[in-house]
């Protein structure tokens, strides 16, 4: 059984972003693991493994817009499903 389920990832677009920011707040405030925040000052891609994917789509999007939003359900997948 895996630790946590859903691969979350998505792209923010917005001003004066900040990964490390971004990355140091959802290591902070959501249980997961495997995360990746990395762009620039106006587009940051995340790639995190948890829970509760919804909780960090909440977050990015009051950060910028959220887009290209993927979350796969790694239990699914682990079984031979459709994720």
């Amino acid at each position: 059984m895996l630790d946590y389920r859903y691969d979350t990832q998505l792209l923010i677009e917005g001003k004066n972003l900040n990964e490390d920011t971004i990355h140091d707040y959802i290591m902070e405030h959501f249980e997961g693991d495997c995360l990746l925040a990395v762009g620039d000052d106006e587009i940051i891609k995340i790639h995190f493994h948890t829970n509760k994917p919804w909780k960090v789509l909440e977050y990015c999007a009051s950060l910028g817009e959220i887009y290209d939003i993927v979350v796969e359900d790694m239990d699914r997948q682990a079984r031979g499903l459709k994720g």
